[in-house]
């Protein structure tokens, strides 16, 4: 008797500026998944346009109504969602919306905790308050830059400091401002993207990126990956265009490792979250010479090319990304 498989729809593409990078994580999934357990789709999403790209080159359009499309005069329904679009309306609680009301499982946390993640000012005031170290952060609204002076920015967050959208991805938009006559036009180039822009300070250290995910019956913390660049900052060239040294694991001392890990699963655990999360972190000295594990941003739906973070800590952690995926999906069921 032939097992019925579950029907996966990876669903990418998404209305932001990262569409592109989330179509190349979808074919990443794609590739990764067991394709002898599941039924796997990509579904490409992008305003009113949702449509299945099949393996043949042709296209079939989602009926929004329950996400189902029809193949060969039969309708296929989704048992499940494996959302890696990068922005909106798949990372900040939008889709996860849209799913919840069809009882549809999905890969991502729920949608609370995604308007929160993907909200950086908002994430670094709530995780503060459960004594987790982030930069000072200031909030301007687009149409309330006058409110702020350039000396009451550089008094609140100091220089330099990095100005990025509030509420999106970490790959555009993001300027790092060096004296205070580049405030106004770092803050335009962030409004193109979001209508709030945070200014955070820039704290000088080791960049690292470390992924998770919890099941019933495990907790996995991956390797982290130390970033080193010579642009100013892990920008998207530097992410997408080879401008950039990953080195899995990260240079850590066994100490400095361990509480990196700790503080990831404790966060993990404070907001609840579900499926994979990656979080970056800045590991700075305090006046001791003492590292000092500071968190800038949390991504719910990390990239997942061949070359992406998190299938390079899955391979340096021993395990393969099918096993992570049917583990992450299994787990709702």
């Amino acid at each position: 008797m032939e097992i019925q498989k579950r029907n996966i729809a990876i669903v990418c593409g998404g209305d932001s500026s990262e569409h592109d990078v989330s179509m190349r994580s979808a074919q990443g999934l794609y590739s990764f998944f067991d394709k002898d357990r599941y039924n796997v789709y990509v579904v490409d999403v992008k305003g009113d346009d949702w449509h299945v790209d099949l393996q043949n080159g042709d296209t079939a359009t989602i009926d929004k109504n329950d996400f189902s499309f029809v193949l060969d005069g039969k309708a296929v329904v989704f048992d499940y969602a494996y959302i890696t679009i990068h922005g909106t309306p798949g990372e900040n609680g939008v889709m996860q919306g849209y799913f919840e009301l069809l009882h549809i499982p999905y890969s991502t946390s729920g949608v609370l905790v995604e308007a929160m993640t993907f909200d950086k000012y908002v994430l670094n005031n709530y995780l503060r308050g459960f004594g987790v170290n982030v930069g000072k952060s200031l909030l301007i609204r687009r149409g309330e830059e006058d409110k702020y002076s350039d000396e009451y920015i550089e008094r609140a967050v100091g220089m330099p400091c990095f100005v990025k959208p509030a509420a999106d991805g970490s790959s555009f938009g993001v300027s790092k401002v060096k004296n205070a006559d580049q405030l106004a036009p770092a803050l335009r180039v962030a409004f193109m993207e979001s209508d709030e822009a945070m200014v955070e300070s820039y704290l000088c250290g080791t960049e690292i990126s470390i992924g998770c995910y919890k099941t019933r019956s495990k907790s996995v913390v991956f390797p982290a990956t130390e970033v080193v660049t010579s642009n100013e900052f892990f920008d998207y060239d530097a992410k997408y265009n080879g401008q950039v040294q990953e080195i899995t694991p990260a240079r850590l001392s066994d100490d400095t490792a361990r509480r990196v890990a700790e503080e990831t699963s404790r966060i993990y655990d404070i907001l609840h979250c579900n499926g994979i999360i990656r979080i970056d972190y800045i590991i700075t000295k305090d006046a001791d010479g003492h590292d000092v594990v500071n968190m800038l941003e949390i991504n719910t739906t990390p990239g997942m090319t061949a070359t992406s973070f998190i299938p390079q800590q899955v391979r340096a952690a021993g395990l393969e990304m099918k096993d992570v995926l049917t583990d992450i999906v299994e787990n709702q069921f």
